[in-house]
């Protein structure tokens, strides 16, 4: 059994003041013995983040103290030859891993950052991917993760309200599409529409449904998974995948 959580922030007027108050959720859910947990996609104010070694000292602290992985969320962050959008992961020693570029830049983001290029595999309590907001449209990404070894998903995302009903359809299918959980975190604020879902699924008939939970306000949630009752049915399902043109 393994522990997967999320948290679902608001924004606040400065990066110290945000950090502060979601680090206590992060301890939170080290204190329930959580093994990894997301937080969303640029829930900071000031999103040009020069250092993540520097910005989430407070959450490399945590992780250390708990053991846990930390996937602070997705920023803009500065490349020799230009900014990314990227999701740094903390690991149980309280390091910086490494780091998930954002595949598929949405509308605006197109003009200001470098796509992407690589689905990585990380491994730290289980083999995860990550997958940033936009890319989640993207039926390829998810798939290409699982493939690569990926036992869950996680999503740092920022989702307008008027756009969740859209996003979990499109979680939901994916969990599906993959036989694998996805938990994906969003904003809530007066924009953003909150709503952060974990996606698991069960067994009836033989017929995999998906079981989903829904975060409200600014809290933080972590569920126990089985992995290993999801692989029996994503290797059928990829078995019966017939190449066509």
């Amino acid at each position: 059994m393994i522990k997967l959580g999320l948290v679902q922030a608001h924004t606040y007027g400065a990066n110290e003041i945000g950090i502060s108050i979601i680090s206590k959720l992060v301890e939170k859910l080290g204190k329930q013995e959580t093994d990894i947990v997301c937080l969303p996609e640029q829930w900071l104010k000031e999103n040009r983040i020069v250092d993540f070694s520097i910005e989430f000292s407070r959450f490399k602290k945590i992780a250390k103290e708990y053991s846990m992985t930390i996937i602070p969320g997705a920023f803009y962050e500065k490349r020799k030859n230009g900014h990314v959008i990227s999701s740094p992961i903390i690991d149980q020693t309280g390091e910086i891993m490494g780091t998930q570029e954002k595949i598929h830049p949405f509308d605006y983001e197109k003009g200001l950052v470098k796509p992407g290029t690589d689905a990585k595999v990380f491994k730290t309590a289980c083999k995860f991917g990550i997958i940033i907001c936009y890319d989640m449209v993207f039926s390829d990404v998810a798939e290409t993760l699982v493939k690569k070894g990926a036992q869950v998903l996680f999503s740092p995302s920022r989702i307008v309200k008027r756009g969740i009903t859209p996003w979990h359809l499109y979680v939901q299918v994916r969990a599906l599409e993959n036989r694998i959980p996805i938990l994906a975190a969003n904003v809530q604020n007066n924009r953003f529409g909150g709503n952060s879902i974990i996606v698991s699924m069960y067994e009836r008939d033989r017929v995999m449904i998906p079981s989903v939970l829904t975060l409200k306000g600014e809290s933080a949630k972590s569920l126990e998974f089985d992995l290993s009752k999801y692989e029996k049915s994503r290797k059928g399902r990829f078995a019966d995948h017939r190449k066509f043109t």
